[in-house]
């Protein structure tokens, strides 16, 4: 996969992966985001502090998640970010599609071109 593609990847895909980790781990106590990226770099993520913040800011401002900011930092203040009701359903909700998605995509097996449909029917790959 070349660098384009990667980006694509990231831009399209990942980020939501990544917003389920965060939501996860506010369920375990407040999250910072020097500690996220770490995380996420450890489960693989290359994930920057200039993506990653604006998503933490994001998710704030959908209820998700709440900052708060240590009243002693100054202008570069650690932020907090815990979870909130709302980011808690919004988590409780995306396990169920996860769970549904990863027992169709996650068993999804190639065998000489065929493929295995939801209903785990085989049908012939249209060439």
């Amino acid at each position: 996969m070349d660098t384009e593609d990667r980006k694509a990847l990231q831009r399209e895909i990942l980020l939501g992966f990544w917003k389920v980790h965060i939501l996860h781990h506010a369920t375990e106590g407040p999250v910072v985001g020097q500690w996220m990226l770490q995380e996420l770099r450890h489960h693989g993520y290359e994930v920057s502090p200039g993506t990653l913040y604006p998503i933490f800011h994001r998710m704030d401002r959908l209820g998700w998640l709440r900052c708060e900011v240590d009243p002693d930092g100054g202008p570069r203040a650690k932020r907090s970010y815990f979870i909130t009701d709302k980011g808690r359903g919004v988590l409780q909700a995306t396990r169920i599609q996860l769970k549904e998605l990863t027992g169709e995509v996650g068993n999804h097996t190639e065998d000489e071109g065929d493929e295995r449909t939801h209903s785990g029917s085989i049908r012939k790959r249209m060439e």
